[in-house]
């Protein structure tokens, strides 16, 4: 686990305000009738724009190669959705946008689901509760807490909405790499777990499925779906782990500090 260095710092803030702009930019040009093809351009439009690239096009795994500028899920599709021709959003949709870019060698990370205009009441709260469970699990990411007390603190927030929690992805450590150590699940218990120290980069994301936790994969080897079909919500923030309250890097331009963004939006939790 990799404390950042006062540069490192430095770099990852930037990096991570980047990633924020594009991807609040991004999200509010989701629309129904437009492809998710179109929407990753859009995407990769954004990132030329700033100056940062993506550090998802051309992520390897094994043989294969990530060939988006972001990752784009729709409805039942969990995580790493690719942007393709054929996917048309449509009125009652809900889409996840994950950006992850790099930017003088540090990455910044983040996530959003957002609505396809207007969606069903149960779909709403689905993603309101999956964003609260990321605060509430950022809360928990300090100096001297352990894991599990981020992975309590998302995983009892979901179930007791009657939602389910993710097992098969995590947060992770991030910096220079895209995953870096520690893991962080979204599942567990408090108290467990390896410390946090000040200074780490970490990412938290609750991927969160409306009814079941099993997953499949597609054919196209990269994009999750939930086995029973029902809608997922993601949402996921980079944060610099600090004694008081986590630093938030990921918050785009004209959303204030990050100490008060954090507070304003533990408050709505509450």
């Amino acid at each position: 686990m990799i404390c950042k260095s006062f540069k490192d710092k430095e770099k990852m803030r930037r990096a991570g305000r980047s990633a924020a702009t594009v991807l609040d930019r991004l999200c509010k040009l989701v629309k129904p009738g437009m492809s998710t093809l179109e929407l990753d351009e859009l995407g990769g439009e954004l990132m030329k724009e700033i100056g940062v690239k993506s550090a998802c096009k051309g992520y390897r795994s094994g043989h294969r190669v990530f060939p988006s500028y972001t990752c784009l899920s729709v409805n039942e599709e969990v995580v790493h959705g690719i942007g393709v021709e054929e996917r048309i959003l449509q009125e009652g949709d809900v889409i996840s946008v994950d950006v992850c870019i790099r930017e003088d060698g540090m990455i910044g990370d983040n996530c959003r689901t957002v609505p396809v205009g207007m969606v069903s009441p149960e779909l709403s709260r689905l993603l309101k509760v999956t964003e609260e469970s990321l605060y509430l699990g950022l809360s928990q990411a300090l100096h001297k807490n352990r894991i599990g007390d981020v992975s309590e603190a998302v995983q009892s927030h979901v179930e007791k909405a009657g939602f389910a929690v993710i097992t098969n992805f995590v947060g992770h450590g991030v910096g220079r790499s895209l995953h870096e150590d520690p893991q962080i699940p979204n599942f567990g218990k408090a108290g467990t777990g390896s410390k946090f120290k000040k200074g780490m980069a970490i990412c938290i994301e609750p991927m969160v499925n409306m009814k079941s936790s099993q997953i499949r994969m597609a054919k196209d080897g990269w994009t999750a779906l939930a086995v029973d079909g029902f809608p997922s919500a993601h949402f996921e923030h980079t944060l610099l782990v600090d004694e008081g309250k986590p630093e938030i890097l990921t918050i785009p331009e004209g959303y204030g500090e990050a100490e008060d963004f954090f507070t304003s939006k533990l408050a709505e939790v509450a």
